[in-house]
């Protein structure tokens, strides 16, 4: 049986991609209580469906509805769930990438960590949600629609989509070129030894003997970013 708690993000991001009012969600997800919210992401497939549903549906009312700008968009903890104030940082870095801090390349910890967001982190973090995560710029990945039900499925689709669009092999320099999410987030990845059984995975790309370039990443800013599967 899906979470309720689950059910309220699916509506808050349909509502913000459809322009309704979404005002109802947000009063549910503060009224929510802690133990109940922790009682219904008791894992990981929940906790990644819900969070991803968050960061993308907040991001989009914090930019479209407050005018909120970078960097402080990232980082004012205005989302109100079960009375306790989170950032979008908090959500990204603290939950879905257990408290990795944020400028490390994913090697080291946030040590100045809350109890909390430790409590409510990912057992394990999933590389995967890097191509769910959308912060409104073109190099983005597109936002989709997240469920319990689907949760694995729908971030495979979202990481192949993703990776084929932002994968380019050039034959003649033996160079492949891909996204600068992979630099970034270097140790969420496996390194680039990672990055490479991730290219094969989704891929099929055979690297061995390939050098692998970074992308420019293009934060020239695009909203209402939805995937076409959605």
């Amino acid at each position: 049986m899906k979470a309720e708690i689950n059910k309220i993000s699916e509506q808050l991001i349909l509502a913000v991609k459809t322009n309704q009012l979404f005002d109802i969600f947000l009063i549910q997800l503060e009224n929510y209580s802690l133990n109940q919210l922790q009682n219904e992401l008791d894992n990981d497939e929940a906790k990644k469906a819900f969070w991803i549903n968050i960061y993308n549906a907040f991001f989009q009312i914090f930019r479209k509805v407050n005018k909120i700008d970078k960097p402080e968009i990232y980082r004012e903890k205005l989302i109100n769930i079960a009375g306790e104030n989170f950032s979008l940082d908090d959500v990204e870095h603290g939950i879905l990438r257990r408290y990795r801090y944020k400028y490390s390349l994913g090697f080291l910890p946030n040590i100045f960590t809350k109890s909390l967001i430790k409590k409510l982190a990912v057992n394990k973090i999933d590389y995967r949600i890097h191509f769910a995560l959308n912060c409104g710029a073109v190099s983005c990945p597109p936002i989709a629609f997240y469920s319990l039900e689907k949760i694995e499925l729908q971030l495979q689709m979202a990481t192949l989509s993703f990776l084929e669009g932002e994968t380019d092999i050039l034959e003649e320099k033996k160079e492949i070129h891909i996204t600068q999410l992979f630099r970034w987030f270097l140790a969420d990845f496996g390194g680039k030894t990672g990055i490479r059984k991730i290219l094969k995975e989704h891929l099929k790309i055979e690297s061995k003997g390939y050098s692998l370039v970074f992308k420019p990443y293009s934060w020239e800013e695009e909203l209402d970013n939805y995937s076409k599967e959605w």
